[in-house]
């Protein structure tokens, strides 16, 4: 048989029986950004704890709101207790990486459960804020202010 004889389903068979074997960890992971933060978000449906960089949340960020920003999410949808989370996050301040965190817990919810986009939607968790520190140009003193002009 050539492959133009073949149809999708029985292509599609194929790639099923060659389909690797399913980890017996189960997790949904996201990717959420703020400003130069990266965060790299894996929920975990066997693990209730939270661990940022190998470290429990509330000792990473010494703030409990920052704490409380990066868990709103899970607050919102009523599933603190239910799920863990396993979270990579690098650069940018500590205000912006619990933002990355909080958009990447929003994201693996949805993949979670998609009925959860339109309430994480409405409360803006979805939204990825572009805003970034704009680059210093040539002549400035910083991206718009210009030197102080001097009569004499």
């Amino acid at each position: 048989m050539t492959l133009k004889e073949t149809t999708k389903k029985e292509i599609k068979h194929e790639k099923n029986e060659k389909a690797p074997v399913v980890k017996k960890e189960r997790y949904f992971e996201a990717v959420g950004r703020r400003k130069t933060a990266i965060a790299r978000v894996r929920l975990l449906t066997k693990k209730k704890e939270f661990i940022v960089n190998e470290k429990n949340i509330d000792k990473y960020f010494s703030l409990e709101g920052l704490v409380k920003t990066a868990l709103r999410p899970l607050e919102a949808m009523k599933i603190t207790d239910k799920l863990g989370a396993s979270i990579k996050v690098s650069g940018g301040g500590i205000n912006s990486q619990a933002e990355a965190i909080r958009l990447g817990i929003s994201r693996a919810l949805v993949k979670f459960n998609p009925l959860f986009m339109k309430r994480l939607r409405k409360l803006g968790f979805l939204t990825r804020d572009s805003r970034a520190v704009e680059r210093k140009k040539y002549g400035l003193k910083k991206a718009r202010r210009a030197p102080q002009w001097t009569k004499r």
